[in-house]
């Protein structure tokens, strides 16, 4: 239905709709599950990126450590955590199918209509805000209150983790083998941790916050973006992961080190938990500060 201005959209009886299902993006691949795949697709390939960075040895300076402390203090081999990121990664995607079986497709052709209520309900605003909000606000909207409900998950599930020997012991300390995080061992976790933290988290904040299927796309393609980003280990600072949020490579890196490790629970975006509950790193230290000693001893354990 045509209308030559706003007004006379707004004046006219509510437009009349059709509701069809939307079509997927890719036509071989429903969104549901290219969201399950595309979570995997991006995990590995910004891995590989910061793998061959890594291995050219492209980018020395913004290091967080010198590549010898990689082998030197890391407790756990490179195919150990291939092996346990597969393994949490076909978890996720069979929860993933569990959590989203029942859910009902997205559906599109009643646009005009929803914007015609929602103008009348905020009269306040103009035709082109509205729309805006309609397409694009409230999606946004939605997206950061997911991430809000991840970090708060995530931030008290991980500092429990480390204030229960018995938690930090029998899970969360496989996570801190890796003393110099590198970026495909950003889910390297022991498999039920992932679960409940990682997974877990992930699907709640998606049931909570009520995103439709493509805007769960979005968030768990960025969510597994910015994990993989907070364990490159370089401090970039044209990487605009690293300008925008506070919580980033160098501020997860401290975690890792015994002198930061009871500090900078939150991830993965905010640090609004760690400042309203003291306990972000204040400290003037860095990661280059827990460098071996020249005869190779390595740090003592933390636990």
């Amino acid at each position: 239905m045509n209308y030559s201005t706003a007004d006379a959209f707004l004046s006219a009886p509510p437009p009349s709709f059709e509701m069809r299902e939307r079509e997927p993006l890719l036509p071989f691949v429903s969104d549901k599950y290219l969201s399950l795949i595309l979570t995997i697709v991006i995990y590995w390939g910004v891995s590989i990126f910061f793998h061959v960075i890594d291995t050219l040895d492209l980018l020395p300076k913004y290091r967080i450590h010198p590549p010898e402390e990689v082998s030197l203090r890391n407790k756990v081999t490179v195919l150990e955590v291939i092996r346990d990121v597969l393994l949490q990664q076909l978890i996720q995607t069979i929860t993933g199918i569990v959590l989203t079986y029942y859910d009902p497709p997205d559906y599109v052709g009643m646009e005009a209509r929803d914007i015609w209520v929602l103008a009348h309900k905020l009269p306040y605003l103009s035709l082109p805000v509205v729309s805006f909000l309609y397409y694009y606000g409230f999606s946004i909207m939605k997206i950061i209150a997911a991430f809000f409900v991840l970090d708060t998950w995530q931030y008290f599930l991980h500092r429990a983790m480390h204030n229960y020997k018995y938690l930090y012991r029998t899970f969360h300390s496989r996570h801190h083998r890796l003393y110099v995080p590198y970026a495909f061992g950003a889910l390297y976790n022991h498999p039920f941790e992932g679960l409940l933290m990682d997974t877990l988290g992930a699907g709640l904040a998606f049931k909570l916050c009520g995103l439709t299927i493509r805007e769960s796309l979005l968030f768990f393609s960025f969510s597994t973006l910015k994990t993989v980003d907070d364990h490159c280990g370089y401090a970039l600072p044209f990487d605009p992961l690293q300008i925008i949020f506070q919580n980033n490579a160098a501020y997860h890196d401290i975690h890792h080190q015994q002198f930061g490790i009871k500090t900078n629970f939150s991830q993965p975006f905010f640090i609004v938990w760690d400042k309203w509950l003291g306990t972000q790193y204040k400290g003037n230290r860095n990661a280059r500060d827990a460098a071996v000693t020249e005869k190779g001893e390595v740090e003592k354990k933390e636990q």
